[in-house]
């Protein structure tokens, strides 16, 4: 039924001709459903390998030419530790003041992965419920808003080619990236390496792309197969939102992306006006969602897809580092309490 519901809102938005069809519609068809009370479920293991297809396709975008810019990113890319830094440093009194507990307020304001939170919240003995509502409502908004800041701010074109039809791709080009997507997810999850489904197919796309065995992104079709993965993921989060949730959890995490889009735009600047980044990449790097659907968004924006994914990958890691350390010094001097 889940899967239905998110096909019959692609249909819809692809018919009426609006952007990212096979994002936005399975979202919101899959949102709506859900507040009406109908029992959607998550696809589990099947959303999980419609990433590995993003983790490929960022892969193959790291060409030599790319890891020869790497050095002029740095500059940037010192810049996220210190947004992680400014975001929970407002982020946690703002929803103490809430009335959140101490755990749960701190791993809401931490702007990383939606599992990841909830695996440190729940550790800390923080509400996994509010966590989850209130970093599915951040990814939501942040999903919704991007496109059109892009359009209308940025000038943007989202129309641009997320890859080359299947048929115009050599059958071992394709069966190299089938390959690096199982073999980098499955090795991922055996080291034990966060974000497995995206960061392992990364990586052994990115071998494959920098010795020369492939030379295209996955095809458009496994790319909005994903897109529809994502969305759907996405409006399901809400399956069994109760009126009190709403008011409570949904309507902080609203509250919280506008302390976020201040933030990310403050930052944006800062890389934009001192040279670092170009426009598009320098919003896109430095935006909260997460680092899926930024994905999604770097492709179909055109933009450099090794310098906005770098960036989420050093925020990722600085949250997923950072976030238990600081937790445990704040309850260590007494003010986690």
């Amino acid at each position: 039924m889940t899967l239905g519901i998110a096909l019959l809102g692609a249909g819809l938005f692809h018919l009426a001709g609006l952007p990212l069809p096979f994002l936005f519609g399975p979202m919101l068809a899959c949102l709506l459903v859900a507040l009406m009370g109908a029992p959607l479920r998550g696809m589990g293991p099947l959303s999980k390998a419609a990433r590995t297809i993003l983790g490929v396709a960022v892969g193959a975008s790291i060409t030599p030419e790319v890891v020869e810019r790497i050095p002029q990113m740095a500059g940037s890319v010192a810049l996220v530790p210190v947004y992680v830094a400014a975001i929970g440093a407002v982020g946690y009194p703002f929803f103490r003041r809430l009335g959140h507990d101490p755990a749960t307020a701190w791993f809401a304001a931490m702007p990383g992965g939606l599992s990841d939170m909830l695996a440190f919240g729940q550790e800390a003995g923080g509400d996994v419920r509010a966590l989850a509502l209130i970093h599915a409502t951040r990814v939501l908004m942040i999903v919704t808003l991007a496109p059109l800041i892009l359009v209308f701010l940025y000038g943007a074109s989202l129309s641009g080619a997320i890859g080359e039809p299947a048929r115009d791709i050599p059958l071992s080009e394709l069966a190299l990236m089938g390959v690096a997507a199982v073999v980098g997810w499955k090795g991922a999850e055996r080291a034990g390496l966060f974000g497995a489904a995206i960061l392992g197919p990364m990586i052994a796309a990115a071998v494959l792309s920098l010795t020369g065995l492939i030379h295209a992104r996955p095809p458009t079709e496994a790319i909005l197969v994903a897109q529809l993965f994502i969305g759907l993921g996405v409006g399901v989060q809400y399956v069994g939102v109760t009126l009190r949730e709403l008011r409570g959890y949904v309507l902080s995490g609203l509250a919280f992306v506008a302390v976020l889009a201040v933030l990310a735009a403050l930052f944006t600047e800062i890389a934009v006006l001192s040279g670092l980044a170009a426009p598009v990449e320098g919003f896109l790097a430095f935006a909260p969602g997460g680092q899926a659907e930024m994905t999604v968004l770097a492709l179909v924006a055109g933009a450099d897809l090794g310098f906005v994914i770098l960036h989420h990958l050093v925020r990722i890691v600085t949250v997923i580092v950072g976030a238990p350390l600081v937790r445990r010094v704040l309850r260590a001097n007494g003010r986690g309490r």
